[in-house]
């Protein structure tokens, strides 16, 4: 499974931005994707998740102002991100679980200013 992120950014606080991760590869057997982020100096820390039925599930810090997507016609995943806020600032990465096996993609970074 190959993952490409994309749609990071400079954005002021309030504002929104939209993540898009295109698929390829094997994916008709992934059973989850999802995204995470890291901030400088700290781990990376889960985001939100979207399972293969359409089930989603989000980190308490985002639910809310956060909403993640699958789009199946052309095998891409979205975040859209509104009400940001600087504390979301990071690096994106986009995941996808297929078999126990995680993916990543490159990561996309999104800078919030205060």
């Amino acid at each position: 499974v190959q993952l490409q992120a994309s749609g990071g950014g400079l954005v002021q606080a309030g504002g929104s931005l939209r993540l898009s991760c295109a698929a390829s590869g094997r994916i008709r057997s992934v059973n989850a994707m999802g995204w995470y982020r890291q901030a400088p100096g700290h781990e990376r820390e889960f985001v939100a998740r979207i399972l293969s039925r359409g089930v989603t599930n989000y980190a308490d810090s985002v639910t809310g102002r956060f909403t993640i997507s699958r789009d199946n016609s052309n095998d891409t995943l979205y975040l859209q991100m509104n009400s940001l806020k600087p504390e979301d600032s990071g690096v994106y990465y986009c995941n996808a679980r297929r078999l126990a096996v995680d993916y990543w993609g490159q990561g996309t970074l999104v800078t919030v200013s205060s």
